[in-house]
């Protein structure tokens, strides 16, 4: 029997995912309206007062097997205290084994500046699950050279449980200068075992660096909503020995956001194309509330092919309450750059 190309591809996704690869964290193509996933030093750091986000990845809808990310959270800024808070959920389902993830975290900023300069410096910390269903896993003593898959008890030896908790910590900083904005998180700080066999297995570090600039097209004040922009980024992230770089290009206008990506597997060669489109409801604009729609589409570029994995989409909505921007650091904050 011959076994299809995509379920090919897919077997080894399962067996990478499921049992003894360490893991690697997801990662959002709209970094932007995931804000605190990305850095924890971006606790607060908005217009307003009260914030909430939530995004949804669905990876390589083509294949068989589950691949989707979730990622909700709220954060409130306190300016009397030049700080922020936050609280966040991520759930993460990976494989037809259904390896599973979910955290819960909190994340606090300081801030401290000036008119031309703002420094953030942010901390996170959080109790995250881990579980699979082992018996969905398929091994190499369960395939047949020319039938293919046969069903049956594979010899493989047990886990020592399917579900497992254990502490995360992280922590992030980030810089306004003007229109440039440049930040970096480390996250998994304190490497915690995430093995289901008892044999330790560290949670690698993920480390992220990501820079962004504002160019107002026909305003002089680069953060007056009426006008247009251009906002090119790049985002760089590593955990272990895997890495990705994305560069790209954002064109602002008024409520309406549009980008197109470039994502790199890190040692040049191409991942994927990315396409995104923004739409801010302002509910009620003399007090900055406003609802944001984003949607956006990676079309994959790697050998895998755009054929076999039919892209990724991701579908994320935003709310955000707050008063118009006040005099001094608290006019530069960071969600503004997008």
């Amino acid at each position: 029997m011959h076994i299809p190309l995509k379920n090919l591809v897919t077997l080894c996704l399962i067996l990478c995912l499921g049992y003894k690869l360490k893991a690697q964290d997801h990662v959002y193509s709209q970094f932007y309206n995931a804000p605190i996933y990305l850095n924890p030093a971006l606790s607060g750091q908005f217009n307003g007062s009260f914030r909430m986000n939530m995004i949804y990845r669905n990876q390589w809808t083509a294949m068989s097997g589950d691949l989707s990310y979730l990622s909700t959270s709220m954060d409130y800024q306190f300016k009397k205290i030049n700080g922020g808070v936050g609280l966040m959920f991520n759930s993460s389902s990976e494989g037809t084994a259904y390896l599973k993830r979910n955290n819960l975290a909190g994340t606090y900023s300081y801030t401290v500046g000036s008119e031309g300069f703002v420094a953030s410096f942010g901390m996170q910390a959080g109790i995250t699950n881990r579980q699979m269903d082992f018996s969905k896993l398929v091994f190499s003593d369960q395939l047949d050279s020319r039938l293919g898959f046969e069903s049956g008890t594979s010899l493989a030896e047990q886990p020592f449980n399917d579900s497992k908790y254990y502490f995360d910590a992280g922590a992030g900083v980030n810089f306004v200068m003007g229109s440039t904005m440049l930040g970096a998180s480390m996250l998994h700080l304190n490497k915690p075992d995430e093995s289901f066999t008892g044999s330790k297995v560290a949670t690698p570090v993920r480390t992220a660096i990501h820079a962004s600039y504002r160019h107002a097209l026909d305003r002089y004040d680069p953060y007056d909503e009426e006008g247009s922009f251009l906002i090119p980024s790049v985002i760089y992230y590593r955990q272990a020995q895997a890495s990705s770089i994305s560069a790209g290009v954002q064109y602002k206008h008024k409520a309406v956001n549009a980008g197109v990506w470039y994502r790199s597997n890190g040692k040049g060669s191409p991942d994927s194309f990315v396409f995104s489109l923004i739409f801010d409801i302002f509910t009620n604009p003399f007090k900055n509330q406003k609802v944001r729609l984003g949607v956006s589409h990676d079309a994959t570029a790697s050998k895998m092919s755009y054929g076999n994995t039919s892209g990724t989409s991701e579908v994320s909505v935003g709310f955000e309450t707050g008063e118009g921007r006040e005099k001094g650091y608290g006019s530069m904050r960071c969600y503004d750059f997008y």
